[in-house]
């Protein structure tokens, strides 16, 4: 026997961990593809940003079966194991993703690509109705009043105090962020917390001296 049938017989078939059914292959990648789709409509959900992006959800249900694929043929070989690290390993992603949502959502996808390439689909099921459910919950969860950003547009620099006096009566809590001024002209931006929109509104609209506002809302941090 020579040196190449000896290492063949010793490492590559001795590693040769499991020989997977054709049968469990097609029930491993079927429930991967209904925890997938479950993930979609999840997203689809819970989506928040201004444009619904549907190449990124698709690409949940992509990434799913494709980890699940590469699990079961890690665990059935290992020299094609060792081939897969090397070459996931030179693979680089510059797609910048910029919400956190969506990380846990590719995070999630991989996660039950893993589990159910594993063999372990009902983990996979137990803990994405448990993520849904803690997701949902504190998505409903407001936490208090979002500060707004109150951008003010007056005639005089000296209706700074007729301003400051109506804002702090209205408001929570409030701030100057930014002031610019000149003899015949005042800019201000003050990040306010509320109690009643439409009082505010009203009394600054009695100022003579005020050009124009705005209430502009932004994605910040609620602030308790």
């Amino acid at each position: 026997m020579s040196f190449q049938d000896v290492f063949r017989k010793s490492f590559l078939e001795g590693y040769a961990s499991l020989d997977i059914q054709i049968g469990e292959i097609l029930l491993c990648m079927v429930c991967t593809l209904l925890l997938s789709i479950y993930i979609f409509l999840v997203y689809k959900m819970l989506n928040k940003n201004s444009f619904y992006n549907k190449n990124f959800n698709l690409s949940l249900i992509a990434l799913a079966l494709i980890t699940a694929a590469v699990i079961l043929t890690i665990q059935s070989n290992i020299v094609v194991s060792l081939g897969m690290v090397g070459a996931l390993s030179i693979v680089r992603f510059r797609t910048a993703v910029k919400e956190p949502l969506d990380l846990v959502f590719l995070f999630w996808s991989i996660s039950v690509g893993i589990i159910c390439g594993a063999g372990f689909a009902m983990i996979a099921l137990i803990c994405s109705v448990l993520l849904t459910l803690t997701v949902l919950l504190f998505s409903r969860y407001s936490g208090g009043k979002t500060s707004l950003m109150l951008v003010v547009n007056a005639k005089d620099y000296r209706s700074e105090e007729g301003i400051m006096e109506i804002v702090e009566k209205n408001c929570q809590y409030y701030k100057t962020k930014a002031r610019n001024m000149t003899k015949d002209h005042l800019d201000m931006v003050i990040e306010v917390r509320v109690k009643e929109e439409k009082v505010l509104i009203q009394e600054l609209m009695a100022l003579d001296s005020l050009v124009s506002f705005s209430l502009v809302a932004h994605d910040g941090d609620v602030t308790l």
